[in-house]
């Protein structure tokens, strides 16, 4: 443990000599002076990078209890707030981490930038250690005054930090614009949008927040009414027509509502503004490739590679598709780099069936480039029979589709190309944006597209029956034919619509509690939620909202639990 700071230091507070720091600059000579600096007001462990790319690594690796980072890096499109922006989306800052920006400019929308990303502080160079001293005490004391609240989040008791933070907000003590978006935030997560519009509203009051707007998009869109969620994204752009997180969250609308081509352009919109973001890079590249825009979606994944393989937030998902678009351009070698890639990045998680199934594919692609064509049959067909494992999911499925639709038709028995889709087709079909990404996936296929189009018309078909027969006054057989037609497809929609179903009428109609535990069950062991579209939305990510380190909720005696409706007023 390092000494307490000696006399005549500019000590911002007792416990600082123990805190742990974290320097990112370029510029040696910068970062030479910025180290001094801290070291005078009395920070005690230090560690100091020149790369965005080492410090996420540093910080995925390893607590600090301050961040210095540089916003601009000269010659490179990663920058200081696309890494603060991107680690609170992704959870990777516990509440006590104090994040200072420096820049050498102090436009508007920087200012804007830091205010909405929850920044602790934001220094214009050249600036002197007395200033350092100010941001940081300032920002170390907020930490101590809202300590209770932090605490609660990062034990994972959200109920209590959500009555802490309400009573600070409804008698204005200090920190309560935080607070009141704090308990916005939380009341979105607790699944009540409605409460948590209301609270958005309030703070969007005052200066019409852009924050504010899309968090009230953002419930709406929790609440499944996407034309209002995308008329307060309109017009949040409309004012606001650079505002990043407006488009990105825009594009999830658009996916939502199966308009993919323009969805990609909201991506696309998102990436270009905030170059350095790794995850905005996934995103517009996996639907790129999903809407067969080969160009750009190799540019938008080889991006997301370079900005960092060893990264938490990458996915893996990223070198499958790069290994597809270059089998699609008959590029053995690329092919077969990905698979390497692939080999190394499955070393790290050496139990994931996910990863296996990713390194399966590239295997199957390697093979028919190197005219090993029996060899690729068989490996395919060996991936195939994952379709009816328990937790085979979306993402193997758009895989699986891929496959087959650029193995040669001659290649395999007549009809069985057609018998995995539909196998595939009823067990996914569960929504038009699904069906459409499926269709993406099979799309070098004709016969592919026909089959998955007749298996979104007898799932619809299917529920059609079931509420006609509930209607009349029978709704025992409803329920009877869902459960029937979902344990046979796995499809999550029916077994939904069975268990809901039957839980409406369990008082009057017998056995259908049992049937709608029957319905969970499967729904627990074989439909995972889908929490993506086409490799987007895989993370809890929400655009322009608080960005939250939030632990799996506990309950104890001591929580105060928020009621049912909770008074935001």
């Amino acid at each position: 443990m390092p000494p307490p700071p000696a006399k005549g230091r500019r000590v911002i507070d007792r416990e600082i000599h123990l805190a742990r720091a974290l320097l990112v600059e370029s510029n040696a000579l910068l970062r030479s002076v910025a180290a001094a600096q801290l070291r005078d007001v009395g920070v005690g462990h230090l560690s100091q990078t020149s790369r965005i790319k080492e410090a996420r690594l540093l910080i995925e690796r390893e607590p600090f209890d301050i961040i210095v980072c540089n916003r601009e890096f000269e010659g490179l499109d990663d920058n200081g707030q696309d890494l603060l922006d991107e680690l609170r989306r992704e959870n990777l800052l516990p509440h006590r981490t104090v994040f200072l920006m420096v820049t050498a400019q102090a436009r508007y929308h920087h200012v804007v930038e830091a205010a909405e990303a929850s920044m602790d502080g934001f220094l214009v160079r050249p600036y002197t250690t007395g200033l350092l001293s100010d941001r940081l005490r300032e920002a170390r004391q907020r930490k101590r005054e809202l300590a209770d609240v932090l605490q609660a989040l990062d034990s994972g008791q959200n109920e209590l930090a959500l009555a802490r933070a309400l009573k600070r907000f409804q008698e204005q003590m200090p920190y309560a614009i935080y607070c009141g978006r704090l308990v916005a935030e939380l009341l979105l997560r607790m699944n009540k949008p409605d409460d948590a519009a209301t609270m958005f509203q309030k703070l969007a009051l005052p200066q019409g927040a852009a924050w504010a707007r899309l968090g009230v998009a953002r419930c709406r869109l929790a609440n499944a009414d996407l034309p209002l969620a995308r008329k307060a994204v309109t017009e949040v752009l409309k004012d606001e027509p650079d505002n990043a997180d407006a488009h990105d969250l825009m594009g999830r609308v658009l996916a939502e509502q199966s308009d993919f081509d323009a969805a990609l352009g909201a991506y696309r919109r998102a990436s270009m503004l905030t170059p350095g973001c790794l995850l905005r890079a996934q995103h517009t590249g996996a639907l790129a490739f999903y809407q067969g825009e080969a160009e750009l979606a190799l540019k938008m994944l080889e991006r997301s590679v370079g900005l960092g393989v060893q990264s938490r937030l990458f996915d893996a998902m990223t070198l499958s598709l790069i290994a597809m678009l270059r089998f699609d351009a008959g590029d053995m070698q690329g092919v077969v780099s990905m698979g390497v890639q692939l080999r190394r990045y499955r070393e790290r998680f050496p139990a994931s069936q996910r990863l296996q199934r990713m390194e399966g594919t590239v295997g199957v692609l390697a093979a028919l480039l190197g005219d090993a064509q029996e060899s690729a049959l068989l490996a395919l067909r060996q991936l195939s029979l994952q379709a009816t494992e328990s937790d085979f999911d979306l993402e193997g499925a758009n895989l699986l589709l891929s496959l087959w639709a650029r193995l040669p038709a001659s290649l395999a028995q007549a009809g069985e190309h057609e018998a995995l889709v539909e196998r595939i087709g009823m067990r996914f079909c569960t929504s038009k944006a699904i069906g459409e990404v499926l269709s993406a996936s099979a799309r070098r296929s004709e016969p592919a597209l026909r089959v998955l189009q007749r298996c979104q018309a007898r799932i619809t078909a299917v529920a059609e029956q079931a509420m006609e027969h509930a209607l009349r006054g029978n709704p025992g057989t409803a329920v009877q034919m869902l459960l029937a037609a979902g344990e046979q497809t796995l499809n999550a929609k029916l077994l939904e619509l069975t268990g809901a179903l039957a839980r409406r009428h369990a008082a009057t109609v017998a056995d259908c509690a049992a049937k709608a535990a029957q319905a969970t069950e499967l729904l627990k062991r074989c439909c995972h939620p889908v929490s993506h579209i086409a490799g987007m939305q895989r993370t809890g990510r929400a655009p322009g909202g608080l960005q939250l380190r939030l632990r799996a909720e506990v309950k104890t005696a001591a929580a105060q639990p928020a009621p049912a409706a909770v008074d935001v007023s």
